[in-house]
């Protein structure tokens, strides 16, 4: 995953491989029994006639998936007084005006407008360094609502749920090898986030792709 280094990530960058394989052989073979020996298209209507035809259906204002604006990003860390001195030091451009921010917008508060979730990442191994959600207010401003500032911590939206994973390292643990990862699933309820579900993800060292074992949850923890 971006903003996050190790055995973890690559398991899943190895199983993406895979099912896009897969995917380009079966576009193949489509594309193989779609077309006659004359190369003519056999049957159905020409390309600019089914194009006449079809009709996009409008998305209605306020629906999921739907939104009116984007953020600054940087902006808004930048004039947020919750976000430490370190993370506002290392916020610069890596090249131009190309700063290490990642910006997601979803509903995860039950507000009428998207919420954003931005990850924090350094510039030269992209390992995320903070995340943070804001929540749009009345007069339009936005709210600091959640915020995690450690090494190699990332967060992504999973079906209205902020999950939220961070790496753990010994002592001696290389960035590019944790001892294993902590994963926490939060929920929006009663004006805060509170956690739900708790995962430690423990990497053998004795296994080359590394074993995962599971280990007993901590305390309910709310932000």
């Amino acid at each position: 995953m971006r903003g996050l280094k190790g055995k973890g990530s690559s398991r899943t960058m190895a199983a993406g491989g895979t099912a896009t394989a897969g995917l380009v052989a079966v576009v193949l073979l489509a594309a193989g029994c779609s077309t006659g020996g004359t190369g003519v298209q056999d049957e159905g209507a020409a390309p600019s006639e089914a194009a006449s035809k079809a009709t996009p259906s409008p998305v209605p204002s306020g629906s999921p998936g739907h939104f009116t604006k984007r953020v600054d990003a940087v902006e808004l860390l930048l004039a947020d007084p919750k976000v430490s001195p370190r993370v506002k030091a290392d916020l610069r451009p890596c090249a131009k005006d190309s700063y290490p921010v990642d910006t997601s917008y979803a509903q995860l508060t039950g507000n009428d407008t998207p919420d954003v979730v931005i990850n924090v990442l350094t510039c030269g191994d992209a390992v995320g360094m903070g995340t943070y959600v804001y929540r749009e207010k009345d007069d339009k401003a936005y709210e600091n609502v959640f915020a995690v500032e450690e090494p190699a911590v990332y967060a992504a939206v999973d079906r209205g749920d902020l999950v939220v994973t961070k790496q753990v390292y010994t002592r001696h643990d290389p960035v590019a090898e944790p001892s294993g990862e902590e994963v926490s699933t939060y929920r929006w309820s009663d004006g805060k986030f509170t956690r739900e579900f708790w995962v430690r993800n423990e990497f053998s060292r004795a296994v080359g792709d590394g074993e995962v074992v599971a280990t007993e949850a901590p305390a309910p923890e709310e932000n």
